[in-house]
């Protein structure tokens, strides 16, 4: 597994992640204890070295797993989780006393005396606007509840917001083939103030597998049924913004007319966002250990050529850019 720094001085990271909704079981079959153990452990084993959680993944729950397997097996793993979507806090009630009382009990569900990374969890824009909640974030810091801190956000324009703080190590973002927009003013700015770019949604909740096809259907607890469009939180988390069916149709088209011959889906996805300098980490999800392996061997893989890059960015702007929903 090959490593990358967070931001210009932060930790070193795997540069495939862990991205841990899943293991709390807030949508999609509930996972055991013994099948998210086993996700962890995989991780572990093949140079995983970081796992991003929240604290209302599962109201604690995926928290709590990661607690007891860091416990269990003493692996060198660096945990970000995040603050901010709570019941009673999203959307408008964020305070000092509500933040010191999340850490405390992700501190206490990890098993741990400090939090490696804690994130805002898309918070309202005027919150980000106001800059009181940095403030909480740098004097928490100061205590040594945190290492750091940084912020998952839904949109370019919050993403230029949060780097105007000062100590504001991280940014998650939602990026992929199919929601390229960072890459014109996002990224720039990041890789100039030395900010770590965490990579969520890499596959656009499965669209950029290949598996699916227009008669797929989900759950009726699967956000990609639930909230397909926007219905219970920002569109843009699942499938990227796009409608199912467009989606679906685009991803063939990638598979079809721009697939290598020697790499599935999912590898032409993570390597392609990887290949992105200012990326420090992505954080594919995973229901299986088969998942997490298939994750990450694309540390493996080399680069794209530039002539693909080029291809898939015209794709973007010609066939995929408007179609994108929510805010962005």
């Amino acid at each position: 597994m090959k490593i990358r720094i967070l931001g210009t001085n932060g930790f070193k990271v795997s540069e495939i992640g862990l991205g841990c909704w899943q293991l709390g079981a807030d949508w999609g079959d509930p996972l055991s204890e013994n099948t998210a153990f086993e996700i962890l452990s995989e991780a572990s084993k093949n140079g995983v070295t970081f796992f991003d959680t929240a604290d209302v993944y599962g109201n604690g729950k995926s928290e709590t797993f990661i607690g007891e397997f860091l416990k269990k097996t003493n692996a060198k793993i660096k945990v970000a989780t995040k603050y901010g979507r709570m019941q009673g806090v999203y959307p408008d009630n964020y305070t000092m006393k509500s933040l010191r009382e999340s850490v405390e009990a992700s501190l206490e569900r990890l098993q741990t005396d400090k939090i490696d990374l804690l994130q805002l969890h898309c918070i309202p824009t005027h919150v980000l606007n106001e800059g009181k909640i940095f403030d909480w974030l740098r004097a928490l810091k100061s205590e040594g509840l945190i290492g750091d801190f940084g912020a998952s956000v839904e949109t370019v324009e919050e993403g230029l917001l949060c780097m105007e703080q000062e100590g504001l190590l991280s940014l998650q973002i939602i990026f992929n083939i199919l929601r390229q927009k960072p890459i014109e003013q996002l990224l720039p700015v990041a890789k100039q103030k030395g900010v770590g770019i965490i990579v969520r949604l890499p596959l656009a909740s499965g669209l950029l597998t290949g598996k699916f096809n227009s008669n797929t259907v989900f759950a009726q607890n699967d956000h990609r049924n639930y909230n397909k469009d926007g219905a219970a939180f920002n569109v843009g988390e699942t499938f990227g913004g796009l409608p199912f069916k467009k989606g679906v149709a685009l991803s063939d088209t990638i598979q079809n007319d721009f697939l290598p011959a020697n790499m599935t889906m999912v590898q032409l996805a993570l390597r392609w966002i990887l290949d992105h300098e200012a990326v420090s980490t992505v954080i594919p999800g995973a229901s299986s250990p088969k998942q997490v392996l298939s994750n990450a061997s694309v540390t493996d893989i080399k680069p794209l050529s530039k002539a693909l890059h080029k291809k898939l960015e015209d794709f973007y702007y010609k066939e995929v850019h408007s179609h994108i929903r929510g805010p962005y």
